[in-house]
């Protein structure tokens, strides 16, 4: 896996009272504050601590090696605080890591906001070594006994639209029902694009209860009261559905960063639909995703909204971006396709083909398009298999399967 982590064991002493020492990973990009706390940790006994000089690329690199190895891992707030907070939050998902911060601010909002995310401990710059020693005391009365292995995280892909109507939901609800199906794992689609999401109706799907019952449960939603949230779509995947009727509803982010924490322990697989709900951009539907596709068109204004997109939310490596023009026509474009290029500042790593016959035929059947064969089918299978890893060859053949299934 590729990461820009580079561990450099700096301590290693006697054994804890559990028997043998915790793992500690300090993590900082700042040198200065890096140093500060490898030189407070260096005396206390008992404890094995590597040092990384900077954050993690992403944040599944983080779920995935730091939960499995370290027993507390110390993030500094300072260098990037936003991508720091949404780091404690990833790591304590797990439940078996304690996770510290420390900064030079002794902020009471900043404090809140990191035991929200999940901290254990606050400390702040310079550190004091007796502080430091109380703090990993707890910490080391919080490990577990014996450690199983941790259950891996479901994958996370969010479809967001630049403009209304530009096609997100159908494309959404096409991958995962085609994410379903080829990955044979256990796969979950939610509808965020509150509060008129319609991704239940592109499916056929007639829902008891919503996403927003989930939202405003909070003090119960585990992965039991979700599944008695969900309804099964023929295809296999399993479904989040927005209301049927309109709520005027606005969504706390933690109510959002919860929903996606149960829904991603229970399932391999969750796809989530936005809309062009931008209210969510500093949620876990989009840091935490393995992917995030914008979907666009062609069209001036769609150009223009995934431009100032792009610029704003995209210009680093975190979340990973994917472009997927959306009905595109190869020729007769209004707009030329080295222009489209210009306008989204790099090309589009997904083109769906124009087929409203077959996008109309769909949305009154409410058979998903993957169930048939088509280039919109052709093109999302693409999509999925890039994602499972599977060769063009195996996605083929599947292809063939499905059709014969569904058509006999």
């Amino acid at each position: 896996m590729a990461t820009n982590f580079s561990p450099h064991l700096v301590n290693s002493i006697a054994e804890t009272i559990s028997g043998a020492p915790i793992s500690i990973a300090l993590i900082s990009p700042n040198r200065r504050h890096r140093d500060a706390a490898a030189q407070a940790l260096a005396g206390c006994t008992g404890y094995e601590v590597s040092e990384f000089s900077s954050y993690p690329m992403r944040l599944d690199d983080a779920s995935e090696i730091m939960d499995q190895k370290f027993g507390v891992v110390i993030i500094d707030l300072d260098g990037d605080p936003e991508f720091a907070l949404a780091l404690v939050e990833s790591i304590s998902a797990d439940g078996f890591a304690t996770v510290m911060v420390y900064s030079e601010s002794a902020d009471p909002e900043l404090l809140v906001r990191c035991m929200r995310a999940g901290a254990r401990e606050f400390l702040t710059l310079p550190l004091e070594q007796k502080l430091v020693e109380e703090a990993l005391l707890r910490a080391a009365g919080r490990q577990p006994v014996g450690r199983t292995a941790k259950k891996r995280v479901g994958k996370l892909f969010a479809f967001m639209a630049s403009k209304g109507g530009a096609g997100a939901t159908t494309l959404a609800c096409n991958f995962a029902v085609a994410l379903a199906k080829e990955s044979q794992e256990k796969t979950l689609l939610i509808d965020l694009d509150l509060p008129l999401g319609d991704a239940a109706l592109n499916l056929g799907v007639t829902a008891e209860f919503s996403t927003v019952d989930a939202l405003e449960a909070t003090d119960r939603l585990d992965t039991q009261f979700l599944s008695q949230l969900l309804v099964k779509h023929s295809s296999g995947l399993w479904m989040l559905a927005a209301p049927g009727k309109f709520i005027p509803y606005q969504a706390a982010n933690e109510a959002i960063n919860q929903l996606l924490n149960v829904a991603r322990n229970e399932f391999d697989n969750v796809v989530v639909d936005l809309g062009s709900q931008l209210e969510m951009m500093d949620t876990a539907a989009y840091r935490e995703a393995s992917t995030v596709y914008l979907v666009t068109q062609s069209g001036i204004p769609e150009l223009r909204n995934a431009n100032r997109l792009i610029q704003q939310f995209f210009a680093g490596a975190v979340p990973k971006l994917e472009i997927v023009l959306n009905r595109f026509e190869s020729r007769g474009q209004s707009v030329p396709e080295e222009h489209v290029t210009k306008a989204l500042t790099r090309p589009a790593q997904w083109k769906i083909p124009n087929d409203y016959a077959a996008v109309r035929n769909m949305q009154i059947s409410a058979t998903p398009l993957v169930l048939t064969d088509s280039p919109i089918s052709r093109q999302v299978r693409k999509m999925v298999s890039a994602v499972t890893g599977k060769s063009e060859t195996v996605a083929k053949n599947k292809k063939k399967i499905f059709s014969l299934s569904f058509l006999g």
